[in-house]
């Protein structure tokens, strides 16, 4: 988990060159910095911090940053559903109304957790439950769920991302089900992050990372809100200290992410800690939705020309799948290459052919097909440079 010269089996050039790429962005004012870091087999071969914070302190970026994940932070639900069906506490088969009643009536009574995981749970692509509403609460938005969001369309029939309701009602199933009772937040310290050595991450913004904590700066004025219950301004939800948002509420560090996605990488194991089973992950990286199209992203890509490209869900995972697509795992990883990414600023993916890893978290929040194009690049440069 060390940088050893020599043996990491990363041409030097190939990832000098993927510096100066990123250098090269930054300098054109395309985002404002980031970290990334590259390994195989482990060994790290590149990790550099590069740009700023922001664009106008021009504070610079380091090692030590701790970003907003957004939606990376799903991968952190994901393990521990997947941790939760291993203890048998509730099934890939099970529905999400049997240990959420008040998710019943109509057609979502009907949805699984395998219906979440791929995103084919036949729930709308909302972003917030009710209008105007904060969303640093877990409570609060599971019973704003439970009133107000309802199928559009039976499971199973069509795959469409869900930025926020699924993961959501996953984060409560576990906290529900979970035998001592424990918060979502304590869930993923104890499930996670402790044995990990995780130990520059946290749910909400821990107050001895606020200091280091990049307060997210949207490029193109998002769409929605995030509120935060101390009204911290539109997007006040990623400041707060208490925040539990199981879909985007995680903090942390490239060098700690990439001790999860190593975990991964090494069927489930870092360092003595058992997280997960070989079998789950199995399963987790297989492609569950075919040839279908991700519906929300087919909305997305479509006023650029592009044609539309399969979703590509595992169980919680984006895969890169078998198709020339844009794509933001890149054009060169292997099929089975899986991970997650966070609103136009943050990915990780695990290529286990290849066994290679790549982190890389930005500063400056980029619109949705400019930051597909942005990471398919610098995930192509980055599978070159293996040897």
């Amino acid at each position: 988990m060390t940088h050893r010269a020599n043996r990491h089996g990363l041409a030097a050039p190939r990832l000098r060159h993927l510096t100066s790429v990123i250098e090269d962005d930054v300098n054109r004012g395309l985002y404002y910095g980031g970290v990334i870091l590259v390994a195989r087999n482990g060994v790290v071969g590149l990790h550099e911090a590069i740009g700023y914070t922001n664009g106008k302190e021009k504070r610079p970026v380091s090692k030590k940053s701790v970003f907003s994940l957004f939606s990376t932070t799903k991968a952190i639900t994901n393990v521990l559903v997947f941790r939760s069906i291993e203890r048998g506490e509730f099934a890939l088969t099970t529905k999400a109304s049997e240990i959420i009643p008040e998710f019943s009536g109509g057609q979502r009574e009907q949805i699984t957790f395998y219906d979440l995981l791929t995103h084919s749970s036949g729930l709308p692509s909302v972003f917030t439950p009710a209008p105007g509403m904060y969303i640093d609460t877990l409570d609060e938005i599971v019973a704003a769920i439970c009133a107000n969001v309802h199928s559009v369309e039976p499971p199973g029939k069509l795959v469409t991302y869900a930025p926020m309701a699924a993961h959501a009602l996953m984060g409560e199933a576990v906290r529900r089900t979970d035998p001592k009772k424990r918060s979502y937040r304590r869930l993923v310290e104890d499930e996670i992050l402790k044995p990990l050595k995780m130990k520059d991450t946290s749910i909400g913004v821990r107050k001895d990372l606020r200091a280091r904590h990049i307060v997210p700066v949207f490029l193109d004025r998002s769409p929605i809100d995030h509120l935060g219950h101390s009204d911290l301004g539109p997007n006040g939800a990623f400041e707060e200290e208490n925040a539990e948002m199981p879909w985007v509420g995680c903090i942390s560090t490239v060098s700690d992410v990439f001790r999860f996605a190593e975990m991964l990488r090494r069927g489930g194991e870092l360092d003595g800690a058992r997280i997960l089973s070989p079998a789950i992950l199995d399963a987790a990286t297989r492609n569950w939705t075919g040839d279908k199209p991700n519906e929300l992203y087919k909305q997305l890509v479509a006023a650029r020309g592009w044609e539309p490209y399969p979703a590509y869900h595992g169980l919680g995972f984006g895969l890169r799948g078998e198709k020339i697509c844009h794509h933001l795992f890149g054009t060169l990883t292997s099929p089975r290459t899986f991970g997650n990414y966070g609103a136009g600023s943050s990915l990780f993916w695990v290529d286990p052919e290849r066994q290679l890893t790549f982190v890389c978290l930005t500063a400056g929040v980029m619109n949705g097909v400019d930051n597909i194009e942005r990471f398919q690049r610098l995930s192509d440069i980055a599978v070159s440079a293996a040897t």
